[in-house]
């Protein structure tokens, strides 16, 4: 097997693994789900379907470091930590602010369509 199939095998396992343990990103998908099936159904333009999937790309990027920082962090030590705490913080800090530009994006792709 090349270094490049291992490579995608270990990406879409990540992937998995990310969806399988973590209720957060399954959130994320149900409502990216339900964003697009508003989509097609209020007509948006491709422009703003590509805005609204940068959007939720974003947001499940973030969701996704978010996880391996705390999959990291727990693997150094399950006892509190300071810096640990911090990281874990502003990591899920990054996928708040992610979430909530997603959302204001969400609203100026749809408001108009429901005016």
């Amino acid at each position: 097997m090349s270094k490049h199939t291992i490579s995608f095998k270990n990406a879409f396992i990540g992937i998995w693994t990310a969806i399988t343990t973590q209720a957060n990103i399954r959130i994320h998908f149900i409502i990216a789900s339900l964003v697009m099936l508003a989509a097609v159904y209020l007509e948006v333009s491709l422009d703003q379907v590509l805005d609204l999937v940068v959007a939720i790309s974003i947001v499940m990027l973030a969701e996704m470091v978010n996880t391996s920082i705390e999959f990291l962090c727990d693997a150094v030590t399950l006892e509190h930590n300071e810096n640990i705490k911090r990281a874990k913080d502003v990591s899920a800090g990054a996928v708040l602010i992610s979430a909530i530009f997603a959302a204001l994006i969400g609203l100026v792709v749809f408001i108009p369509k429901l005016l």
